[in-house]
């Protein structure tokens, strides 16, 4: 007989990550997970091989010299740090410690799948807010807000929209909710913002008990092999997470690598400057073959092929979006559909290199000038 999980799990779709492969392509062109297209700093690589021959050690539990270096860096207190196994195994430590059954879990509609597929796990409710025109609604997400209400995730910049909250509402989001609800903002794109009115909410995670601030080094430092994410809180929330994270789920080469990624300013600056000027780049080119490209503060953008969000007009850019993934799979590219969120009409395209990006453009045009000599032969 089977030994039963706990009820949902059975149902639960998996998170459904980007993929890296084409059947029958080498070295296709990987634009489907947000990846640094600059790759990590060298002097990550050479901090994460000075430790080869030191593998048959314990890493550090604590990392404690990973949370010194991201103290220093980024003027925090030292004992409000704790990191883990990339942003993904705090949210579900978070959610762990914060909630369980018969609690809620609210996230923007649009927001991080993790979000909905680790409220299931410990076996809250779901509670995804509408969103207007892809971007996350305070107003709504306070509405929704009840007594069985435990966290609020909120990604900003958010994957996939790549839409972006101003702080004055991230601070009216926090002055409206209650003292017991955790509001976290998982800010993993926000070294890519280019926006100087933009806080990744540090302040506001030091000045109450209820905030939680949420990093990674996949994006710009461009180590998401490596697994590394770190949390900034209130030290009661931290202590919680001490006790119930596991002790070395952080390797040794990673904090170092982590470490070295941290000092090297220059290849974050590198990154967010090609980043800016590609972005900027592939929108416009895209949005001149009249694609709706949303306003994006990541290092992607989201393509919506739909006129509007008519069930017919919805119909049709859910064909189109699939059309043009499929060419572009078949050129030895690989963008992210977004059926998984519940836009299957949109596609998402990271940000790579500058030949990367030229060449995803000029396939964009390929497909449509097929796509319109098709019509007129049609015709």
């Amino acid at each position: 007989m089977t030994v039963p999980a706990r009820p949902g799990l059975d149902v639960l779709s998996p998170y459904v990550p980007g993929e890296a492969k084409i059947p029958g392509i080498d070295n296709p062109i990987r634009l489907a997970s947000n990846e640094n297209s600059m790759g990590c700093s060298p002097k990550a690589v050479d901090a994460f091989l000075s430790l080869s021959r030191q593998l048959h050690r314990y890493p550090d539990p604590s990392a404690t010299r990973l949370r010194e270096t991201i103290s220093d860096r980024f003027k925090l207190h030292l004992k409000r740090i704790v990191c883990g196994a990339g942003s993904d195994e705090l949210i579900e430590l978070l959610a762990q410690a914060y909630a369980g059954p018969g609690d809620e879990i609210i996230y923007s509609q649009y927001g991080f799948m993790k979000y909905g597929i680790t409220a299931v796990a410990v076996g809250a409710k779901p509670v995804p807010v509408p969103e207007k025109d892809f971007k996350t609604q305070i107003t709504e997400i306070l509405a929704a807000i009840t007594p069985r209400t435990r966290i609020v995730f909120l990604a900003n910049p958010n994957n996939p929209t790549g839409s972006l909250l101003t702080l004055d509402e991230i601070l009216t989001l926090h002055r409206g909710l209650p003292s017991r609800v955790l509001l976290v903002l998982d800010a993993a794109y926000a070294d890519y913002v280019d926006d100087k009115t933009y806080d990744p909410g540090y302040f506001l995670a030091e000045d109450k008990e209820n905030v939680v601030v949420l990093r990674t080094f996949s994006k710009i430092y461009g180590l998401a092999a490596l697994r590394i994410g770190w949390a900034y809180a209130h030290e009661s929330i931290i202590d919680i997470l001490n006790r119930i994270r596991g002790p070395f789920t952080l390797s040794a080469p990673s904090q170092a690598a982590a470490c070295a990624a941290l000092g090297d300013r220059q290849h974050v600056q590198k990154s967010f400057q090609h980043n800016r000027q590609w972005l900027r780049w592939v929108t416009q080119h895209i949005q001149q073959l009249r694609y709706h490209v949303l306003p994006s503060a990541g290092n992607f953008v989201m393509v919506h092929f739909s006129q509007s969000m008519k069930p017919s007009h919805r119909k049709q850019g859910t064909q189109l979006a699939q059309d043009v993934k499929s060419f572009l799979n078949q050129q030895g590219i690989i963008v992210r559909p977004l059926d998984p969120y519940g836009l299957p009409d949109c596609l998402r395209i990271t940000i790579g290199t500058a030949q990367e990006m030229e060449t995803v453009v000029r396939k964009f045009q390929d497909y449509q000038s097929r796509h319109q000599h098709l019509r007129q032969s049609v015709g």
